[in-house]
């Protein structure tokens, strides 16, 4: 197929949104907010109660407008910082002027209350809430060190938390699964700001590894790692998660290589290493929650 020039530039745009909105992350977060649903948090329910309950999907598509407003009010803000950093990715974000992308970002998060409010009140509190949080961190919270990276991590895990309250389910397990979650997200939130040393030292972003230096932050890094042991070692032998056993383990053995790696590291390419193996982590962590019962989709239709 031949696209002429109107047809690249609406093409270009559409991809400079995507990447802008980080969409495959918001695709991601999706996923595993249903499959957190089906395997964990309403694991009383059928296969098909649950895939087919509308106000799980107006929460899920709530969550997805919310993150996707989020991620373009820290594009916003940290324009000047990711042309340091990132810049091919900041080249492609640009396409888009900023003035759209503010538009968007007030059209998604009044869809989301909108799609909130056909739930219940207390879910537009919710979103309401996480929409002043989102923007209260962007704005003024992420410059500040260990303030910055801990709201980070919270930020990145309440999508869940109203999925947890849509069904009620407060189990121990749950929260096991989301401190383990925390803690691997702090992580990833501690090694951007190693990655990202550049650009914030030019912008006066006091991130951890400027105010504290990068040694301070692999001591850090290496303390979190260890207090991941925990949840780690609760969910292999004081909870049943069937065949998830297998991602710990691996999970175990790629935290080791992170601090051999870890100590070794001195430039922006061994940091995003790190922050990838982190990545690696999460993702296969949301396809994994299918090992906690692989016969179950059998058994629950």
């Amino acid at each position: 197929m031949i696209f002429n020039r109107k047809q690249k530039h609406v093409l270009l745009k559409f991809f400079s949104m995507f990447s802008v909105v980080r969409g495959y992350n918001i695709l991601v977060i999706v996923i595993a907010q249903y499959l957190t649903s089906i395997y964990i948090l309403a694991n009383n329910k059928s296969l098909k109660e649950v895939v087919l309950d509308f106000n799980l999907l107006v929460l899920v598509l709530a969550s997805a407008a919310t993150i996707a407003g989020g991620y373009i009010i820290n594009n916003f803000y940290d324009s000047e910082k990711d042309l340091i950093n990132r810049p091919n990715k900041s080249m492609l974000d640009r396409l888009v002027s900023q003035n759209t992308k503010l538009s968007f970002y007030f059209v998604l998060n009044f869809v989301a209350v909108i799609l909130a409010s056909y739930v219940s009140f207390k879910a537009v509190i919710f979103f309401s809430v996480y929409i002043f949080a989102i923007w209260f961190y962007s704005h003024k919270l992420k410059k500040q060190p260990i303030v910055g990276n801990l709201t980070s991590a919270i930020l990145t895990i309440t999508p869940f938390f109203a999925i947890l309250m849509y069904y009620k389910n407060f189990d121990t397990v749950i929260f096991v699964h989301a401190l383990f979650l925390f803690l691997i997200i702090s992580m990833r939130e501690l090694t951007k700001d190693l990655e990202n040393i550049k650009g914030d030292l030019a912008l006066d972003y006091k991130t951890i590894p400027i105010t504290y230096g990068e040694k301070t932050s692999k001591a850090m890094l290496t303390v979190l790692s260890a207090i991941t042991l925990i949840p780690i070692y609760l969910l292999l032998n004081k909870y049943e998660i069937g065949h998830m056993y297998i991602y710990f383990y691996l999970c175990v053995m790629l935290l080791v290589v992170f601090l051999l790696l870890l100590w070794k590291s001195n430039s922006k390419t061994h940091y995003l290493w790190l922050h990838n193996i982190l990545k690696f982590i999460i993702v296969a962590g949301v396809f994994c929650i299918l090992l906690i019962d692989i016969d179950l989709v059998l058994k629950r239709i």
